[in-house]
């Protein structure tokens, strides 16, 4: 036993009594609790914000980058976002107690197969207070109840986020242990969090790799492994290039610190000399710094780097292949094609979101049965890997795994089953 054995029981008791009184709720209950969390959310947006500012001003004092600031932030404008993903979860089915499966044995044995929640999840994740209302209505919605760990990077504002979810718990009746968050952000208790086996069934990390690698080493709860982002996108030699300019600049640009972000950029050695130039000035106009192989140096060079600011521009190591940046940085690479393209993304990719730009629909097919991913792209940015994009009302998270969940996790992968069994005196012989 350690320190803080006693201290996180408290959480898991609570926790596991109020999953059992949260998984038979009425689905009404549950959209009740979600619409008043909405509703709180908005209206109490000045105290959020107010503490999401101290947390800011920590990370400022403490040199946190200005993509994980962004990442950190909330506004009126994200909160109401968090506020319409709760609602989106209200308008979904509910998950629990569907009936997937059934039959009848020789025997007369009535087998049914239906969905019943996980039952507590732990999450643990960095510095991100959306992913707080995110994993509380989820698990809601999905009759679990939860225990989040956050970063003490965003302590105050997942506090003041957490509180929202208790009062309308309470509001509704509802047990407010059925989301509970740890103010303690200690390693040593997310470490033995990550040991509590007789009160949590599923612990989900949330964060980068080093929170990822931690989770999967250290824990003896069984993982639903969400994914660090190495994700790339290959522009092929038959791609409509202005597209594809599109397509790379928002997926790296637009919000380059979260995990769907675009990290690396094949390109067609076909087009490389047309199309390379092009890419680097934009990317540059809007402060990305290129890290590039010598074939792509050489391309930009040969066209007299016109209008192109060449310190943003530097040869890659081998280490960038392999890296999540989560900033205005991006790895450009020419490969001879579609081939070559799909080994070094199996070989370098995280299997999360990879994509390709091209018009020659054999080429699209091949690339998106070879590559090993969650999510393969045909003609899109990867930034839609996305809970609320896929149209499942928010995500717990993105799954790079094989098993139980892949790609954004909704309400359903929440779930689990049960077989219902009934008989009128059948023995076995």
């Amino acid at each position: 036993m350690s320190q803080y054995t006693e201290y996180l029981e408290n959480y898991g008791k609570r926790a596991k009594k109020a999953a059992a009184e949260l998984a038979v709720l009425p689905v009404q209950i549950k959209n009740n609790i979600l619409r008043t969390a909405a509703d709180m959310l908005v209206s109490n947006s000045a105290e959020i914000i107010a503490a999401n500012n101290l947390d800011l001003e920590n990370a400022k004092t403490n040199g946190m980058s200005v993509s994980m600031q962004d990442r950190l932030r909330l506004t009126e404008a994200r909160l109401e976002g968090m506020a319409d993903g709760l609602l989106k979860l209200v308008a979904l089915k509910d998950p629990v107690g569907n009936v997937i499966g059934g039959h009848t044995c020789e025997n007369g044995l009535q087998i049914i197969k239906k969905t019943v929640p996980l039952g507590v999840l732990g999450i643990i994740f960095e510095a991100r207070p959306n992913v707080t209302a995110d994993a509380a209505g989820l698990s809601i919605k999905s009759g679990n109840a939860c225990i989040l760990r956050g970063g003490k990077e965003a302590i105050n504002s997942n506090l003041a986020v957490a509180k929202i979810f208790s009062q309308a718990l309470e509001a509704n009746g509802v047990s407010p242990d059925c989301v509970q968050l740890i103010d303690n952000t200690s390693r040593e208790v997310a470490t033995e969090l990550m040991q509590m086996n007789k009160y949590v069934d599923v612990l989900i990390p949330r964060g980068g790799r080093g929170l990822i690698e931690s989770v999967v080493k250290n824990s003896t709860v069984p993982v639903i492994q969400t994914g660090t982002g190495n994700c790339h996108i290959y522009v092929d030699e038959d791609a409509d290039l202005k597209m594809a300019l599109d397509v790379i600049i928002n997926a790296k640009t637009q919000r380059p610190s979260v995990c769907n972000a675009v990290e690396t950029v094949l390109i067609s050695s076909v087009i490389a000399d047309i199309f390379i130039p092009a890419m680097a000035r934009e990317l540059i106009e809007r402060n990305t710094q290129l890290r590039v192989c010598k074939e792509t140096m050489s391309a930009i060079k040969a066209s007299g780097c016109e209008n192109i600011d060449m310190s943003y521009v530097i040869e890659a190591q081998d280490a960038d292949w392999d890296t999540e940046y989560n900033d205005y940085i991006l790895a450009l690479k020419i490969v001879n094609d579609v081939d070559e393209a799909i080994s070094h993304i199996n070989e370098h990719g995280t299997r999360h979101s990879e994509a390709i730009i091209t018009e020659n629909f054999t080429t699209a097919v091949k690339f998106q049965e070879l590559v090993d991913a969650s999510c393969v792209y045909v003609n899109a940015s990867t930034r839609f890997t996305d809970g609320f994009e896929f149209g499942l009302g928010a995500e717990i998270g993105i799954s790079n795994q094989k098993l139980h969940a892949r790609g954004p996790m909704g309400l359903c992968e929440l779930t689990t089953y049960k077989y219902i069994i009934n008989g009128k005196g059948q023995i076995r012989k």
